[in-house]
């Protein structure tokens, strides 16, 4: 959920990247410019980068900027300009698990999120490939990884400030925010106007233990269960024990919170082991969250929506 401070100012480049497009989202302009609180920036154009590859490209308008802004541009309008550098995760590497929440109305706002057309998880190339070389890594050990969420488009993120905004909005605090005051989620970073998802190269994550015992959905309406509590009286999630629910706010889900011991201790420093060894780094306050360094697009926030890539060339080869 969280972002990193920055401004959102600079003259956007008109670049035109790739080679395919989807249909245009009916409308495509962002809410304005708002401070960013994402651990991630740094880098230029990294592995499979941008340009005429195969991949997903996304419904974007003609505004893309490509490194270079003072704090990130947002790539938006109705246009077919298409967005290279962009795959399906299920195309580099169908063996990862995928439970793409905000699909669903599992999530803290209740609701599907405004921009998930269809529950797949879309990643910039580099992304996905480090993703396909960590997996290889926890087949062995008789796990997989399992996405929560990867590209999140910035409609996405209005949607979380909207709900945020709203006193009112309370239906989902006892399973996501019982501890903390709603009135504080823009002060304590969880939620912010900007979002590294948004630029195609995060990724919440968690670990599984093979062979996989899917878990029940969520209904709507049903009872909620405290994220904090122990795994056995959380809501069912496949996940190993990882001392909290996905996207739980409180600060037991910081990473090395020194009150998750034992086997949750564990799990998380595997976790995060294996992902730094293919070059994701972990945000401190979300044991789940990790970006892929260094990013092919560190000042973009893009707003295509999520859905499945109807038309591709054939993916190339996994490296």
């Amino acid at each position: 959920m969280q972002g990193n401070a920055a401004g959102a100012r600079g003259a956007v480049a008109a670049v035109v990247l790739g080679a395919l497009a989807l249909a245009p989202p009916a409308g495509g302009a962002v809410a304005g410019s708002a401070a960013v609180r994402e651990a991630a920036s740094g880098g230029g154009v990294g592995d499979g980068g941008v340009g005429g590859g195969s991949g997903f490209a996304g419904a974007v308008g003609s505004g893309a900027a490509l490194g270079g802004t003072a704090g990130g541009a947002v790539a938006e309008g109705a246009g077919r300009a298409g967005v290279g550098g962009f795959a399906e995760l299920r195309a580099v590497d169908p063996t990862v698990l995928q439970e793409m929440r905000y699909a669903t109305a599992h999530t803290f706002v209740g609701t599907p999120v405004d921009g998930y057309r269809e529950p797949v998880c879309l990643l910039t190339r580099p992304a996905a490939r480090a993703l396909h070389r960590a997996q290889a890594r926890l087949l062995r050990r008789g796990l997989s990884l399992k996405v929560y969420d990867c590209y999140r488009p910035q409609r996405a993120v209005d949607h979380f400030v909207r709900w945020a905004r709203d006193p009112a909005d309370q239906r989902m605090k006892a399973g996501f925010y019982p501890r903390v005051d709603k009135a504080r989620l823009f002060a304590d970073g969880y939620v912010a106007e900007r979002s590294g998802h948004s630029r195609g190269s995060t990724v919440d994550v968690t670990l599984v233990r093979l062979p996989r015992d899917p878990a029940r959905p969520y209904v709507p309406g049903e009872p909620l269960v405290d994220c904090t509590a122990p795994r056995e009286k959380r809501f069912p999630d496949d996940s190993v024990d990882m001392g909290t629910g996905f996207d739980c706010f409180d600060p037991l889900s910081h990473t090395d919170d020194p009150r998750v011991r034992g086997a949750a201790r564990a799990n998380r420093d595997l976790l995060r082991g294996v992902l730094a060894a293919e070059g994701f780094v972990n945000l401190p306050e979300e044991w789940w969250h990790f970006t892929y360094r260094p990013e092919p697009f560190p000042d973009t926030y893009f707003d295509f929506p999520v859905e499945a890539v109807r038309s591709r060339r054939a993916p190339a080869s996994v490296r």
